[in-house]
């Protein structure tokens, strides 16, 4: 929990890679992904590195392979594709001599592949033709007699023409002209044929038994065959003999068994040329000794990781003479961030990081976040049905984590989802806690214990009245409080709304402070880790003052309000609200009693420190920069002697221009906190009037799922016997519907985005600047697996 409350110590390590092991050290740290290597030549273009020929080699080796990939999802039903996915474990890069031998090997594939689909092509074109032939034949032979009908079609469709000669009219000789065309374009066809031969021909249409191929946009369609005839003197062809279809089995068969060889090998291939290339590409980015024996490289690696490191430059140089080896430098910029993650903490992780990456070392928010924001989520969306359903759907995708079909699954709200499932999975939780305390089931209220409420002492008030208005200071009606959660009697109130507004407002109001409060104090881990205590003193405790001294005695106020008045004393209770409002203007209100003795001079000091510790703030840092500035200028100037080299015994040159980066840099403090101090002052307002959200959502997803369950699902339960039956089910799936839709879907939604905009703006505004960058390890199985999802 230590590295993931605060980023993993990380250093910058300078590389030794003797020549000839330097690829093979290279490929070790691929496969342990220990270090982020730096760019050593960063003016130099990429195509004039020293290894873009190895490169380039390797980008055409995966031109090969996308090119035997297509062939594969074109040629093999989907099963055998699914044999295409990268091994486990994974192969390792490959040695220069069986680089070479993948690339003979995949190039002779691809040029039998592309031969033989070449070959295939033609054939089925062939085919498809003779299929249409046989097709107009078969149609035709019942629209003319067998002694009629001599015309064989030897010309290709649409478009055949044949003659037949009847034997008892030897001067009478009759035409045909047949093919195939186009279903959709048989009446337009029928219309142009009419008009342009007025009618002096006799047309038949029929349809083909079998689909076939159309010969442009590959899809199947079933042809229409025409028969047209009419007078002439022209003889017809002789019927051609139909292709002869050994031809075709035997290159189909002959195809399959290369694209089985490129199933066997491809995934290996594939695997080993994109870490070789991952490889070479961090060779371009180190750069050669003078003697240009070794390759120099830079990177940053964990501290913690260092001995690992080291085993793997022993293991990558165990066949050379000379081992390679490391060497810390001095960091000369902020080093990246890094933390240690796994499948439930990347979700929340991943949260923080949307709002910006932690600077290096600073306090990681991600670590509260797995609770808060949850919590916070559930406050809007407190209901224990909804809850119970978020979480059974949680519960199955964790438990079906590892099934290939889900983690490799493209869809991006789906990889969105599958990726924060254990998040899923406590809001859920979380949900059904608050709606216990809400007492709402799907709106229903769950009367687990007895209700504390009495309803004799004012039966004959009710008798003449038909709501129920709950009024806790009537004597005998309220008993004592509901062992948890809220009493279900509320849920058949009249006045259950003004309870609900009046408790949730509070709540939200007091779990906001607290939120605030607890991120303001988060920055003194910061503060006292960078060393800058100073900061503890001059901006930490003046905020605590400004939050505390005015809102933290609101809280105040009504927690004591709840413990000091009794059910039977609420309607001489005087309003906070006023109280506050007094509080600002130093005025007494008769009217409102006080909630305890000297509660006037109580407020009237927390006023005037809340007020002082702005001044403090304003101008507690610029000061203090400022008198240590004057302090570190005043001792080098004691140390300068009096007389210069030249024997001048004026101000030395470049005094002034210090004078005056020193008025810049007073000026440029205090600019920043001037700005630091009215954000602050005035977030504190408009952040406690935020966290009111949390009422308004809690209130309208109760009232929503109220709504659906009268105007829904409660007229279908009105119904009696079997018809009854028959609508509450058509009934309850329309309500199921709706409420996931809409009450899960929706409403979730939109609880989630309140809660994101809480955590950033309330929250990590308080203590958490976010300006670092991550640490991106070369890692083979990151470059391998990028696609699938957390």
């Amino acid at each position: 929990m230590g590295s993931m409350f605060r980023s993993e110590e990380v250093c910058l390590v300078q590389l030794f890679l003797q020549s000839g092991s330097a690829y093979n050290c290279v490929s070790e740290l691929g496969e342990l992904g220990l270090v982020e290597f730096r760019d050593l030549n960063p003016n130099v273009n990429a195509f004039q590195r020293k290894f873009v020929g190895e490169v380039r080699r390797c980008e055409e080796l995966e031109k090969t392979f996308t090119f035997l990939e297509q062939e594969i999802n074109r040629s093999l039903p989907p099963h055998v594709r699914g044999s295409l996915r990268p091994p486990c474990p994974t192969p390792l890069a490959p040695q220069p001599r069986e680089l070479i031998a993948i690339e003979e090997e995949s190039e002779r594939l691809a040029r039998e592949l592309k031969e033989v689909s070449r070959n295939r092509d033609s054939l089925r074109a062939q085919m498809n033709q003779l299929c249409q032939y046989r097709g107009v034949l078969t149609r035709t032979h019942s629209l003319t007699a067998s002694q009629v009908l001599k015309a064989l079609i030897s010309a290709p469709p649409p478009l055949m023409e044949a003659q037949g000669l009847f034997d008892n009219r030897q001067d009478v000789h009759l035409s045909f002209v047949a093919g195939v065309v186009h279903p959709w374009k048989v009446p337009s066809f029928e219309r142009l044929l009419w008009r342009a031969c007025r009618g002096y021909i006799i047309v038949d249409f029929r349809e083909m038994e079998d689909r076939l191929e159309h010969p442009d946009t590959g899809e199947m369609v079933q042809w229409t065959v025409f028969l047209i005839s009419y007078w002439g003197d022209q003889i017809g062809q002789k019927v051609k003999k139909i292709c002869d279809w050994w031809v075709l089995a035997q290159t189909e068969a002959f195809l399959q068994q290369l694209l089985m060889r490129a199933v066997a090998v491809l995934p290996q291939w594939k695997v080993r040329v994109q870490k070789c290339k991952a490889v070479q590409m961090v060779l371009n980015l180190c750069s050669p000794s003078v003697t240009d024996k070794c390759l120099i490289a830079e990177a940053w690696c964990p501290v913690a990781k260092l001995p690992e490191l080291q085993s793997a430059l022993r293991e990558g140089g165990s066949g050379s003479g000379v081992d390679s080896f490391y060497n810390r430098l001095p960091s000369p910029t902020s080093p990246p961030t890094l933390f240690p993650l796994n499948s439930f903490t990347a979700g929340f992780q991943n949260i923080v990081d949307a709002y910006g990456v932690a600077s290096y070392r600073e306090v990681n928010p991600a670590v509260y976040t797995i609770i808060t924001f949850p919590f916070l989520f559930a406050v809007m969306f407190g209901d224990v049905g909804h809850g119970l359903l978020m979480t059974l759907a949680a519960v199955w995708m964790i438990l079906e984590e590892r099934d290939p079909k889900l983690r490799n699954n493209n869809n991006e709200i789906w990889k969105m989802m599958f990726g924060g499932r254990y998040l899923i999975l406590l809001m859920g939780l979380f949900s059904i806690y608050t709606g216990a305390i809400y007492n709402e089931c799907f709106s229903r209220g769950l009367n687990t214990f007895s209700s504390a409420w009495r309803v004799q002492p004012i039966a004959s008030v009710l008798a003449g009245n038909q709501y129920l208005s709950m009024d806790p200071a009537e004597p005998g009606v309220f008993v004592s409080p509901y062992p948890f959660g809220i009493d279900p009697v509320w849920g058949m109130a009249s006045n259950k709304l003004t309870f609900l507004n009046s408790y949730k407002m509070k709540m939200s109001v007091i779990i906001g402070i607290i939120h605030m409060t607890f991120g303001v104090s988060l920055s003194f881990f910061n503060y006292w880790h960078f060393g800058q205590i100073s900061k503890v003193f001059f901006v930490l405790i003046p905020e605590l003052f400004f939050m505390l001294c005015l809102f933290g005695y609101l809280v105040f106020m009504v927690v004591y309000k709840w413990i000091a008045y009794t059910p039977a004393q609420s309607k001489i209770a005087p309003s906070i609200l006023i109280h506050f409002i007094d509080m600002f203007l130093f005025t007494d209100n008769p009217d409102n009693l006080p909630l305890y003795k000297g509660q006037a001079v109580v407020q009237k000091v927390l006023v005037v420190l809340a007020l002082c510790s702005v001044p403090v703030l304003l101008l507690g840092m610029p000061i203090f920069e400022y008198m240590t500035f004057r302090k570190i200028r005043n001792h080098e100037e004691d140390r300068r002697p009096l007389v210069s080299d030249d024997g001048s015994v004026n101000t030395y040159q470049g005094e002034v221009e210090r004078g005056t980066a020193e008025e810049e840099v007073s000026k440029y403090v205090f600019m920043h906190q001037a700005i630091h101090t009215i954000e602050y002052c005035l977030g504190c307002i408009s952040n406690t009037a935020s966290y009111l959200r949390l009422w308004a959502l809690s209130l309208a997803h109760a009232q929503l799922s109220e709504v659906l369950w009268k105007m829904v699902l409660r007229k279908a339960l009105t119904w009696q016997g079997y018809v009854g039956s028959v609508i509450l089910v058509v009934i309850f799936a329309f309500f199921a519907v709706l409420t996931v839709s809409i009450l899960l879907v929706m409403e979730g939604l939109s609880a989630f985005l309140h809660a994101l905009r809480l955590h950033w703006v309330e929250f990590q505004n308080k203590f958490y600047s976010g300006s670092g960058y991550k640490l991106s390890p070369f890692s083979f199985s990151s470059l391998i697996n990028a696609s699938p999802p957390v």
